[in-house]
């Protein structure tokens, strides 16, 4: 456990938003605390009081539907702090502002959540062959769709001479969003970062493993609390040195959370993300003759004439149907999982029923 620390609620991010949520009920046994880690079936929380070792009441876990209803980092949560020690037990989670979720790595296709309740994104890639626009397109329509402000940080700029060409291709693909220039080494550009990190603000970086997020963190804290690793030499691919979703409050004021580099980042329900995103291709979609147009050999396809001239790049489109067929992929899956999940909860109903008449002997 991490040594206890004085934090008002506001300091957590505490608001109207959650403050709405908080009953009578909560008040008679339970206090607000932020789940700032998970691991193992346990939480670490932040409260007023202090950092408690949280645990699920057996009810919220038998409730449970999936994973969604669970806490995950980020998350307000009712928790009952155990007198005169530091474990609390967590009794229910507020409704969530926001969060930021993946495909769960494997073939189930189950969600991962990988942040909650944060008002900011800072999408971290760095100035070197890591650099994809591609990339770029994919974490922001999971971004959008989280309902959070997505940020770009193109970082090690020290080791960059060329920097004008990152920051145009990344202008071409995150229309309206800002860009920020910075070297987390040299200090270079991250003050402009503070204006994001206000007290009662959360602010999460993500990004690919070695692109300098824990080094950006560092410099933000004011200290060497996230470990590092450098990039291997030979072709810049990052080293993992963050290993879980961890939450972290500034001595300034604002909270950042720090995720694992991600190799892999597979869209869950995404089409509102997707839209905004690209919102250059849905705004000639709707200039397209035909309502129903694929953008692929329709005549009068004002998409592809935007391809042709110029105007939109051949890869974006190409991105923007990848990422479309991905989506409806995904849509297919989930409404077999939830299928299949409604039956076997009927299966299980029946089967207590044919139990409980049988204690009975009813006929």
């Amino acid at each position: 456990m991490h040594r206890k620390t004085a934090f008002t609620l506001e300091d957590l991010g505490w608001n109207d938003f959650f403050a709405s949520q908080w009953t009578e009920e909560d008040s008679n046994s339970s206090a607000p605390a932020r789940v700032a880690e998970e691991f193992r079936g346990h939480y670490r929380l932040l409260a007023a009081g202090g950092a408690w070792l949280g645990e699920l009441a057996g009810r919220l876990r038998f409730d449970a539907a999936s994973r969604e209803d669970l806490p995950a980092v980020g998350d307000w949560v009712a928790a009952q702090h155990r007198a005169g020690s530091d474990r609390a037990t967590i009794h229910r989670v507020l409704a969530r502002r926001s969060k930021f979720s993946r495909q769960a790595a494997g073939t189930r296709g189950d969600e991962q959540i990988v942040a909650c309740n944060v008002d900011t994104v800072l999408l971290v890639t760095s100035l070197n062959r890591e650099f994809s626009p591609r990339r770029i397109e994919r974490y922001l329509t999971m971004i959008w769709e989280s309902r959070a402000r997505p940020a770009i940080v193109l970082n090690k700029a020290d080791l960059c001479a060329e920097r004008g060409g990152f920051v145009n291709e990344a202008e071409a693909v995150a229309l309206g969003v800002p860009i920020h220039v910075t070297s987390a080494a040299t200090g270079e550009g991250v003050d402009a970062l503070d204006a994001y990190l206000s007290r009662g603000q959360t602010v999460a970086l993500l990004g690919s493993s070695g692109v300098g997020k824990s080094t950006l963190i560092n410099r933000l804290l004011g200290t060497e609390q996230q470990a590092t690793k450098p990039v291997r030499e030979e072709d810049d691919r990052g080293r993992h040195a963050t290993t879980s979703r961890q939450m972290m409050v500034l001595p300034r004021g604002g909270v950042l959370i720090d995720t694992p580099g991600m190799r892999e980042l597979q869209l869950w329900e995404s089409p509102g993300g997707l839209a905004q995103t690209f919102a250059d291709v849905e705004a000639l979609a709707a200039q397209c003759r035909f309502d129903d147009c694929s953008h692929a050999r329709e005549p009068g396809c004002a998409v592809r004439a935007a391809v042709e001239d110029g105007r939109v790049e051949g890869a974006r489109l190409e991105s923007y149907h990848k990422l479309q067929r991905e989506l409806h992929f995904q849509s297919t899956k989930h409404d077999k999982v939830e299928c299949a999940k409604a039956e076997k909860r009927w299966r299980g109903i029946h089967k207590d029923m044919k139990r409980f008449y049988k204690s009975r002997d009813w006929k």
